[in-house]
């Protein structure tokens, strides 16, 4: 094996010169020009960027953010709204590939622990009056399904990950005749009614939305919504209620959580 030496720093020049030997070049003055000119450019659009924020920030608040953002959020709705279709699947996955999942968020559930056997699910019509309730095995008896499919978080992080439960489809099926078929809404709390969720219809009845009472083919524990939680690709981890106490078919959008705090009622993927 042949030796390695240290170049010399005419042998270091001499490759340099090599490299650079058709970069263009160009004169201290047309650099200099060249450095006020970006420099004015950033300058106006920092003061642009600056200006835009205030104005934004001098908007009407609704529901706790800048209209003209609240607007947009509306604007993302309808745009999502008109590309949903009722059986297009979100990508799918192979179950060893499922990870587990972080614990993110106890809001409606800040007991830590449940009387499992003590647990009923409520089910509210179209009026107002309560139409059912059901306990856990009612869940279990309904046509299982599993979905890998990949969770994700408005916070930027996702897993891949296995849901088992029963497409929200087949438990609405209960109550076709009592609702008259379908409603615009569905809405959801937890037992303590302490987070509001709200969806839409059309998303709710997407087979990969479900109601789960298993993770990654083990029951869900606690901290992930035990005894069952909603689980869909179709929208961010903020409106997939864990611990659901009360579902509500319903004609009129209910309160939600998030959207309160500024966040996108429809937060479709």
């Amino acid at each position: 094996m042949a030796d390695k030496t240290t170049p010399t720093d005419a042998e270091r020049q001499a490759y340099y010169d090599a490299q650079t030997a058709n970069d263009p070049i160009i004169s201290a003055e047309a650099y200099k020009t060249r450095s006020r000119r970006s420099a004015l450019v950033g300058g106006v659009a920092a003061l642009a960027g600056f200006g835009g924020w205030r104005w934004i920030q001098g908007q009407p608040e609704v529901d706790n953010i800048p209209q003209v953002l609240r607007n947009t959020h509306k604007f993302n709705e309808a745009l999502w709204g008109n590309l949903h279709r009722d059986n297009h699947l979100a990508p799918t996955f192979a179950a060893p590939d499922s990870t587990p999942i972080r614990v993110n968020g106890r809001r409606g559930m800040e007991e830590e622990e449940i009387d499992l056997d003590a647990w009923r699910l409520r089910v509210i019509g179209p009026d107002g009056n309560q139409i059912g309730e059901h306990v856990m095995t009612d869940i279990e008896a309904l046509p299982k399904v599993e979905w890998t499919v990949e969770h994700k978080c408005v916070e930027g992080w996702s897993h891949v990950i296995t849901w088992g439960g029963t497409a929200f489809s087949n438990f609405a099926a209960l109550y076709a005749d009592q609702i008259g078929g379908s409603t615009d809404f569905v809405n959801f709390n937890t037992p303590d009614m302490g987070y509001p969720v709200s969806l839409d219809w059309a998303s709710m009845m997407h087979p990969q939305t479900v109601l789960a009472y298993e993770l990654n083919n083990e029951r869900l524990n606690f901290d992930h919504g035990a005894p069952v939680r909603l689980a869909t690709p179709l929208k961010y981890g903020i409106k997939q209620i864990k611990r659901i106490g009360t579902i509500e078919f319903s004609n009129t959008r209910g309160d939600d959580f998030w959207e309160t705090r500024g966040y996108d009622w429809y937060s479709h993927l």
